[in-house]
């Protein structure tokens, strides 16, 4: 067999060489000799010392996840003090981006991550992002790896200071610095406006509470004296106009926080931030759902887990890349349609949470209350909005169109008025859009026959959410309140054809009732006379007059 040149050897071969000749090799010159070749390609490869590509190599085989010195020491044959002296070396790894620590206040465990490993498969060299030079987009793609690094504690607040100063500073040319430097904050005011900042840009996430920010902070007195004055309305960022208390019905909540329109205005113009585009859309961050146990019948459980299945990551890719192969639209548009409280909404939820994707979520009423002439523009501003998320996005997240019954209703003929001509604009674009996706829309409707036969023939797959059956029904009894007995769950299951949203409320008000009243040994009457209520809209009939 030809033996393999150096100019032939892969980097995982190299390592691979590495790692079989270093075991208990207690990193002997002998070794480092046998070596030499892999390691001289790796060092070079990496621009790193000889030794350093020794250690990166057995944390690899340690790894990739939670190594520590032990590991080391055990794998090279070392003991625990000897090992230590390579603390250096591992720095200069972390330095690197070729290890991080997985708690800055613990040097002890670090993790390869993920982008290096992603490269080896590749046969490519991680090499740090470039940082002088940098547009507005390529700063906040780093300004969203970096805030990362500090949610995982693979960075200090006090280092990520300091790495914005030396970034801000190599980019002058920035329209970001350039208007941040203007307002003459001190460093850490700047890594606050930062973080606000890649919140709105990379998350799409205008509403900023204590428990984000804790991390940017040093020290819990720091934190706490920025807590005092944030809900005082002193800091110094709410006196220079740049973040605000957020208002909710019309009251400014001290907890939650954003960026005044003026901040957005100077500092984010070269990332076209629109405040009426934003209203159209809020961002549901996965890490925010929460598990929840569905009851369907078979035949829709059969569909949701064939739809759940598609969405898995893996599959998503290799589906998209055969589609684009193929000559076919490659976005996929799903319906999910059927009587209010069967799950529609949260199965879309469930879905999100069990592929790891954000989903955006859109307000309808908004898109019908907008003036005629500008809904257009910001229905199509909402589709750009959701493009770029997909580009930046590890995974492509979700765009719900929750209770769309007024969008994708029957267009009507011959309009004459504004109103109508703006509602038959605002469909035609968004059947433009569907047409051209490249991600993934869902759409809930409560009243499928209304619907526009064109959005009809746009939607892949279609899902009747129809009311559970009777043995769901029991399930979800038995769910929502385990203290049940089994008589009582089944007499309430036949007695009553409740959708689960309406079990839900039965369950909540029992719940109210247990905390003002205790438990009460008569709980079978009690939710009876629950549910009676629940479905008096459905009973009476009596008319209300003389």
């Amino acid at each position: 067999m030809k033996k393999k040149t150096k100019k032939e050897m892969t980097l995982l071969q190299a390592i691979e060489r590495v790692v079989e000749l270093s075991e208990d090799s207690k990193m002997s010159p002998e070794f480092m000799k046998k070596a030499r070749t892999e390691i001289q390609f790796l060092a070079k490869s990496y621009g790193i010392t000889e030794r350093q590509a020794v250690l990166f190599c057995v944390c690899m085989e340690k790894g990739p996840q939670r190594v520590d010195y032990d590991d080391l020491a055990s794998y090279l044959g070392l003991n625990k003090i000897g090992v230590l002296s390579y603390a250096s070396d591992i720095d200069a790894l972390v330095r690197r981006r070729l290890l991080k620590y997985r708690d800055v206040k613990d040097e002890d465990d670090f993790d390869i991550p993920s982008v290096v490993i992603r490269s080896l498969k590749h046969n490519e060299v991680y090499q740090l992002p470039q940082r002088k030079g940098l547009d507005c987009f390529a700063m906040f793609e780093l300004l969203d790896q970096w805030f990362e690094d500090l949610d995982d504690d693979a960075i200090t607040p006090h280092d990520l200071c300091e790495e914005l100063q030396s970034l801000f500073e190599d980019n002058p040319q920035v329209g970001f610095v350039k208007h941040l430097k203007a307002y003459c904050l001190d460093a850490e005011d700047e890594m606050v406006v930062a973080y606000f900042s890649h919140r709105l840009v990379n998350h799409d996430d205008d509403d900023i509470r204590f428990r984000d920010i804790e991390d940017l902070y040093g020290s819990k007195a720091d934190f706490t004296n920025a807590k005092g004055t944030l809900r005082s309305g002193r800091h110094r960022l709410q006196n220079k106009k740049l973040i605000e208390h957020k208002c909710v019905d019309g009251l400014a909540d001290v907890t939650r926080y954003k960026l005044t329109e003026t901040a957005k205005r100077d500092l984010l113009a070269e990332m076209k931030i629109n405040e009426a585009e934003e209203k159209l859309a809020n961002t549901l961050e996965v890490s925010k759902l929460t598990q929840k146990q569905l009851f369907f019948p078979k035949d829709i459980q059969r569909q949701v887990e064939e739809l759940g299945s598609f969405l898995q990551p893996e599959n998503y890719q290799k589906i998209q890349e055969r589609m684009k192969e193929k000559g076919f639209r490659y976005g996929f548009a799903c319906l999910f349609y059927g009587s209010p409280g069967t799950g529609k909404t949260e199965t879309v939820y469930q879905l999100a949470r069990q592929t790891g994707r954000n989903i955006m979520v859109v307000d309808v009423p908004q898109l019908k209350s907008m003036w005629v002439g500008q809904s257009e523009k910001n229905v199509k501003a909402l589709f750009d909005r959701y493009r770029e998320q997909v580009k930046r996005a590890k995974l492509t997240p979700i765009l719900l169109f929750n209770e769309a019954d007024a969008i994708i209703g029957k267009r009507k003929n011959g309009a004459e008025n504004a109103v109508d001509k703006m509602e038959n604009a605002l469909q035609n674009i968004i059947l433009q859009e569907m047409e051209q996706l490249e991600g993934i829309m869902i759409a809930t409707t409560n009243l499928q026959q209304n619907m526009d036969k064109a959005f009809e023939r746009r939607f892949l797959y279609k899902i009747k959410f129809d009311k559970p059956t009777e043995e769901a029904r029991a399930s979800i009894w038995h769910t929502m309140i385990p203290d049940l007995s089994e008589l009582d769950v089944h007499t309430l299951a036949s007695k009553y054809d409740f959708s689960g949203g309406q079990i839900e409320n039965i369950a909540r008000h029992y719940a109210i009732d247990t905390i003002l009243h205790g438990q009460t040994e008569d709980v079978l009457p009690m939710l009876i006379r629950h549910c009676d209520n629940e479905r008096l809209d459905e009973t009476s009939t009596r008319k209300i007059g003389f």
